[in-house]
């Protein structure tokens, strides 16, 4: 069996760890104990929005710390500890798949884990036994250069390895602190759009259909997100796209035959100290 990618939304900041994201965290913890296989990934390698660098850069110490790439919140939130082990053989298996595929990296053994890593794996996996790799996004953020990185990381799933894509469906920070009918409307268009392009007439459409149409279903899905900014309320959504991108990379890293799934249709439903918005939110899981 090969072990499923996720796309989850990592929350503000530190909100969720802080208890002002509760449905978030809701979603994040329902992953783990009743989506996943009951056994732990044996390595957890994530994308994170938080990351771009050119050329595409691998966390590669054996003992990462933390980044607290986020300012104004409180005191206690820079103290926070995950020390889950990195994976240097990993991270080298890593930079050769993308070899493979023609795209540069490097190894990079002083960068910490950003908040994209770490607030979501403090509540999916609070043991921190786990080892972590981290991958960058292209400082390009071309969706089809992002798409190919998530592509070469297919073969790790055959060795229990879950890919996490960290990032948000709907970001717009000034519609976080300033919401309005049109940017609701907005994340609903686009999250609707989203849900019909990786699940066109729901699963149960997506199970009756033949090996030779999930693979063009699966070809039809990478092809619209090669042109995301032609969806209804794409640009009110994401203003810069880099929070996407990690859902598109792990959709690509899915495969041809995996099947996909919605996992969560929710909402941003942040606390007030960072706008108290309703966006429309959705995560997804490949298997």
């Amino acid at each position: 069996m090969k072990y499923p990618t996720v796309f989850i939304n990592h929350g503000g900041g530190p909100l969720p760890i802080m208890g002002r994201q509760p449905d978030l965290v809701k979603n994040m913890k329902n992953v783990v104990a009743n989506l996943l296989p009951r056994q732990p990934p044996s390595a957890i390698v994530i994308l994170s929005a938080h990351w771009e660098s050119d050329p595409v850069s691998i966390t590669s110490s054996p003992k990462p710390s933390l980044l607290f790439d986020y300012s104004g919140f409180p005191r206690e939130t820079y103290e926070y500890e995950y020390p889950a082990p990195g994976n240097p053989n990993l991270a080298q298996r890593i930079q050769d798949l993308l070899s493979d595929q023609g795209i540069s990296s490097r190894l990079d053994d002083e960068r910490g884990f950003d908040h994209g890593v770490f607030v979501p794996l403090m509540i999916m996996y609070p043991s921190a036994e786990i080892p972590v790799v981290q991958i960058s996004l292209d400082a390009s953020l071309d969706s089809r250069k992002n798409m190919e990185i998530g592509r070469a990381l297919t073969p790790l799933r055959d060795d229990d390895i879950l890919i996490l894509g960290s990032g948000y469906s709907f970001h717009n920070m000034g519609a976080f602190f300033q919401p309005s009918e049109r940017t609701i409307q907005g994340s609903i268009d686009f999250n609707e759009w989203l849900k019909g392009t990786i699940l066109p007439n729901g699963l149960e459409n997506w199970e009756a259909m033949t090996p030779e149409q999930r693979i063009k279903q699966y070809d039809q899905c990478m092809e619209a997100f090669e042109n995301w900014e032609l969806a209804p309320g794409a640009r009110i959504s994401h203003p810069r796209e880099e929070h996407l991108l990690p859902l598109f990379m792990v959709a690509a890293a899915g495969g041809k035959a995996a099947k996909p799934r919605l996992i969560y249709d929710s909402t941003t439903s942040s606390s007030r100290d960072f706008g108290s918005s309703e966006h429309a939110v959705t995560g997804y899981l490949f298997e």
